[in-house]
């Protein structure tokens, strides 16, 4: 029996230092802060975003090294630092030569998949507008066009995907607009297109193999419901955790060697479009995703700052997880997804509240805390992260929009629809047998 006297053990705390070309995993870092440990970030193009949430600190990332106790690496690009810190015997989370490469180099991700033995879709890669014309006129088809190489971030998501089967209206894409493209875009690549489901196979590595259970998520990346308009970076995903399946074992799961080789710590993800004939992989993620990390916090029971200082020092960790599914929507507000500083002016500053004192599945996008009320900061619009978890994909649905009807903001929107889609792709993913693979993490929790 309990006594007055009984404690429980002091939990281990810990120094982490967050790394970022841009202001991406404040929210992380402020749930890391929350379960007491210590947290300082490193945002190299950074206004007001997260102020009052987190502490932020200047000069030279390198000079706050010896302080830290894991090193967060939240985007790609930072790979030969994160290659030196870990020879250097230093625990770190996300970056590698290897893995950035996978992701920014379209080509060399592709070659990759084929080498693995993946099911990877024809592709052809391009320096040069009119050749890549040349080529479409030479072999009619319907293909999808993707940035390659480096890419500013707010033009990593000019996607085209054809609609015309002869290829005529992506021809006449590129040839109207190649000379704006060409100044942000240099390299690229012709994909073929083929229809079915897109879904995202991933999990968290610790340097040794994979931790379970692994993620199937979707995502929504247009800006309007029923994937209308402009691509964004997301406007929401639906997911689930779950053990390790056909899904995961034919792509990400293929890759254990190679990220051990490489000394790669953090999160993958390989996007795929699956149909009846097999499971064809697309790209690499490597790093965190966004908006995904802030929805994995709604499924995950685990601490974060304790999971993620396992798996920096090549700990195997039983990551707790919810059955279920999970489902987060972007809130923004104009002029998002475009740049357009006279109308943000109008959104700047402005106060978040909320109908009800709860915060709970709540997120942060580019937002700040002045005179303890919540206000958009920065300047990309995207403003907050909403999630919601149930145990069907509608009962998600319902939490997540019943959180987002306690919001009040100023002309905020955001998609209607994130996870409507599951009823139909489901039954397609059972009828091909993908479904069937799937087996919910057994909880601690769920031993009495």
């Amino acid at each position: 029996m309990a006594n007055g006297n009984d404690t429980q053990p002091e939990k281990n705390k810990y120094k982490f230092l967050f790394i970022s070309w841009e202001a991406l995993s404040g929210d992380l870092a402020w749930k890391i802060k929350n379960e007491g440990h210590e947290v300082k970030c490193w945002i190299k193009n950074v206004a007001d975003e997260y102020d009052g949430f987190v502490e932020k600190v200047g000069g030279d990332w390198k000079d706050y090294i010896k302080w830290a106790d894991v090193v967060v690496f939240d985007d790609v690009g930072f790979g030969k630092d994160a290659d030196e810190l870990r020879k250097e015997g230093k625990a770190v989370i996300g970056g590698s030569e290897y893995t950035d490469s996978l992701e920014d180099n379209r080509e060399f991700g592709q070659a990759e998949m084929k080498r693995l033995g993946m099911l990877t879709l024809p592709s052809w890669d391009f320096d040069d507008y009119d050749k890549a014309l040349q080529f479409i006129k030479e072999n009619p088809g319907r293909y999808v066009y993707k940035p390659s190489g480096f890419v500013p971030g707010d033009w990593r998501g000019l996607l085209f995907a054809g609609k015309e089967e002869d290829g005529r209206d992506l021809y006449e894409v590129l040839e109207q607009n190649k000379k704006i493209i060409s100044k942000k875009i240099k390299q690229f690549q012709l994909q073929k297109f083929v229809s079915g489901v897109e879904v995202g196979a991933s999990a968290f590595f610790n340097g040794e193999k994979f931790i379970t259970p692994i993620l199937v998520a979707f995502e929504h990346k247009r800006l309007f419901p029923g994937e209308l308009g402009p691509m964004t970076g997301e406007m929401g995903t639906s997911m689930f955790w779950c053990e390790p399946n056909r899904l995961f074992r034919e792509t990400t799961g293929k890759m254990e060697e190679d990220l051990r080789k490489s000394g790669y710590v953090g999160y993958i993800d390989i996007n795929c479009i699956v149909n009846g004939r097999g499971i064809y992989p697309l790209e690499f993620t490597c790093r965190f995703g966004y908006p995904t990390i802030n929805i994995q916090q709604e499924g995950v029971l685990s601490e974060w700052g304790e999971f993620l200082y396992a798996i920096a020092h090549k700990e195997d960790y039983a990551l707790r997880t919810k059955k279920g599914f999970q489902v987060g929507v972007v809130c923004v507000v104009p002029p998002f997804p475009y740049e357009d500083k006279s109308e943000f002016e109008i959104y700047k500053d402005l106060s978040i509240l909320f109908k009800k004192p709860s915060t709970d599945g709540i997120h942060l996008g580019d937002i700040k805390i002045t005179d303890g009320v919540w206000r958009v900061a920065g300047e990309s619009a995207y403003v907050l992260i909403i999630t919601g978890s149930g145990s069907t994909m509608e009962e998600a649905r319902k939490q997540a929009y019943l959180r987002i009807d306690n919001i009040m903001l100023v002309n905020m929107f955001y998609r209607t629809d994130i996870g409507a889609n599951w009823k139909d792709d489901g039954d397609r993913l059972q009828t091909w047998g993908y479904m069937d693979q799937i087996q919910w993490p057994l909880q601690k929790t769920d031993i009495k």
